[in-house]
């Protein structure tokens, strides 16, 4: 009877947590986020294998950077993917200061996807109100623009419905979700992150994989952004 539970649990949890297959029938385009903690990677050998675009953990806060970054947005560019940079947003330091770390590592770079705020309750502190994060997440989005950068936000599903939902609409969505359809209660998802458990060559651990809504927006084309 043990063993029977344990398997249970160990199918729940490999079931309802951390990945869902998707149809690529219907959605082809496959991606990658990568950051420090993959290691090295591989991105020849991901492009062999049909990924397509990979977004490439750049900054976090006010001054911290992924010691990887320069490592895989070159090894990712000279694969021929279609690269984007992403930040992890903190809910108690100042957007202006995190628009800055981001446009310093932006700098320079040749950039096919928007620049993505990584916007997510873990690791964050608990005290900072809704409202908060909110202010602040939109003034970074503000910064941001002015510097003629067009951004997506990234979240989960609580994220969604505490702090996107009704709030940033009219910005681009990668939702990160483990349910088909990832969000019933929006179509207008960009990109949808459906594994923390992917499997491929190029990466000698379990890998992000994301895909394009295809079915909604079309074929999948990237949109040059080059900061000065």
């Amino acid at each position: 009877m043990l063993a029977i539970l344990a398997t249970m649990i160990t199918r729940m949890w490999d079931s309802g947590i951390a990945h869902v297959d998707v149809d690529r029938s219907l959605y082809p385009v496959m991606g990658v986020d990568v950051s420090g903690h993959n290691g090295a990677v591989d991105f020849d050998s991901l492009a062999r294998a049909g990924v397509t675009f990979a977004y490439i953990k750049a900054t976090e806060g006010a001054t911290w950077r992924d010691r990887f970054f320069e490592k895989n947005y070159r090894a990712a560019k000279a694969a021929g993917l279609q690269v984007g940079i992403y930040h992890f947003f903190r809910f108690d330091v100042s957007p202006a200061l995190q628009a800055d770390n981001i446009m310093r590592a932006a700098r320079g770079r040749s950039l096919n996807l928007p620049v993505a705020i990584d916007l997510e309750e873990w690791t964050n502190p608990t005290d900072i109100t809704t409202d908060a994060v909110v202010s602040n997440l939109r003034e970074l989005i503000y910064q941001l623009e002015l510097q003629g950068m067009s951004p997506i936000i990234y979240t989960n599903k609580n994220g969604y419905g505490r702090f996107v939902r009704g709030n940033f609409d009219d910005i681009p969505l990668w939702i990160c979700s483990f349910t088909t359809p990832p969000l019933p209660e929006r179509e207008r998802w960009t990109f949808w992150q459906h594994s923390h458990k992917g499997e491929l060559p190029g990466c000698s651990g379990p890998i992000d994989l994301s895909t394009f809504n295809t079915p909604v927006l079309g074929e999948f084309s990237a949109t040059a952004h080059r900061p000065q």
